[in-house]
């Protein structure tokens, strides 16, 4: 199955050369970031060799490796909202607040009715879509027929959502009910949780199974539908995306839903397999998580699972080394390092493959060109081989 593809990437230097592109940046970024990392860490008398061994021991224990994979879960599909937003050059800074609205209702919902888990997970999941989708459908709304900066309008509903509205829908029991020093949801019922796949070492969410199906569903309406052409193409020149067929504001107020919706998806790994509520101690922040995972991830399906991974690795790991003598802060140090390398990295290998390919047009122009020349010079009726035969054949 995999011949054909290697052939084709063997023979073809293009693909060769694209192959390389997209691995120089991201090795590239990672290099210069622990460089960096250790430069920091040399200059504040750590010794960074044994922070690195420290954080490569634990973090390949086997349930160090089961605890990334279930927080690089929600922080996937953070990515992929995010990622969809900007395909389409849409900045979707609100992911933050729109997760939290679809989890408070969603919970509050699926605790309330109680349903046997066949009904209740689904329509938990679909309201959460749902009611994200809509939160995030206003910045598109006023971004397509206002021009308001979608920053600006997903800035103010993250305000508005996690400042106000949660707070507000939490209190004197509208929604939620007083357990201890918690104030949250009705708890959801047994049959409501997702299953778990034990390892041996910790269990490991199966709601692994809707980051996987995100991915694949990103992957596929991105690359391979006319709507994700469409979504590119505003992104990429509203004019051009015009003379192609698109309808510019339809296509604002379709991304901006399908990332909100998609941001729904990202409070489930929480509520189905691990609280079972949503309270006022939810896991908040992983909107702005998902923003620098694209980035790491160059929006890609793969690329964004193993930034996700990368991320879950470091938080893993940097708590670890908090107890080993290390500064605590140094985890934020670390990435933030890479985020910044990564987007230095990319912007530099952008440039050197564009210059390449520059330099490869003009080659190919110039020896067509001369091409041009040889034949003309040889043509019957000019100066040449062609004009010398035609007088010996009269001859």
């Amino acid at each position: 199955m995999l011949a054909a593809p290697l052939t084709r990437l063997v023979r073809d230097p293009h693909r060769r050369e694209r192959l390389l592109l997209g691995t120089a940046a991201p090795a590239l970024a990672l290099l210069t970031a622990f460089v960096l990392i250790a430069l920091v860490m040399a200059v504040t008398d750590q010794n960074p060799f044994r922070a690195f061994g420290l954080m490569f021991d634990y973090g390949t224990k086997a349930d160090s490796q089961v605890w990334i994979i279930n927080k690089a879960i929600p922080y996937y599909l953070s990515a992929v909202a995010v990622a969809i937003g900007f395909r389409m050059n849409l900045f979707n800074i609100g992911v933050d607040g729109q997760y939290q609205v679809g989890a408070l209702i969603a919970a509050w919902l699926g605790g309330t009715l109680a349903l046997t888990g066949i009904i209740n997970i689904p329509l938990i999941i679909l309201t959460a879509v749902l009611v994200s989708g809509l939160w995030a459908g206003i910045a598109g709304y006023l971004k397509a027929t206002r021009g308001v900066s979608e920053v600006i309008s997903t800035i103010m509903l993250n305000a508005i959502a996690t400042g106000s509205l949660v707070g507000y829908l939490l209190k004197d029991g509208r929604l939620a009910e007083l357990s201890g020093n918690i104030v949250h949801t009705p708890d959801l019922p047994d049959s409501s949780m997702f299953f778990t796949i034990d390892t041996g070492n910790g269990k490991v969410w199966g709601t692994v199974v809707i980051a996987v199906l995100a991915g694949v569903g990103y992957w596929f309406l991105i690359g391979r539908t006319r709507f994700g052409y469409d979504l590119r193409a505003v992104g990429h020149s509203d004019s051009a995306a015009l003379a192609s067929g698109a309808n510019v504001k339809t296509m604002v107020i379709s991304a901006m839903l399908l990332s909100g919706a998609a941001a729904g998806l990202v409070g489930m790994p929480i509520l189905l397999n691990d609280s079972g509520n949503f309270g006022n101690n939810f896991p908040t922040g992983m909107g702005f998580t998902g923003i620098a995972i694209a980035l790491l991830g160059r929006n890609h399906a793969v690329g964004m699972a193993f930034a996700a991974l990368l991320w879950g690795f470091l938080e893993r790991t940097g708590n670890h080394l908090d107890f080993e003598g290390y500064s605590k802060e140094i985890v934020g140090v670390m990435q933030g390092t890479i985020v910044l390398s990564v987007v230095i990295a990319y912007e530099l290998v952008r440039r050197w493959g564009l210059r390449r390919q520059q330099s490869r047009v003009g080659a190919e122009l110039a020896a067509a060109q001369a091409g041009r020349n040889g034949a003309g010079k040889n043509a019957p009726g000019e100066n040449g081989p062609g004009k010398n035969d035609a007088a010996e054949v009269g001859q």
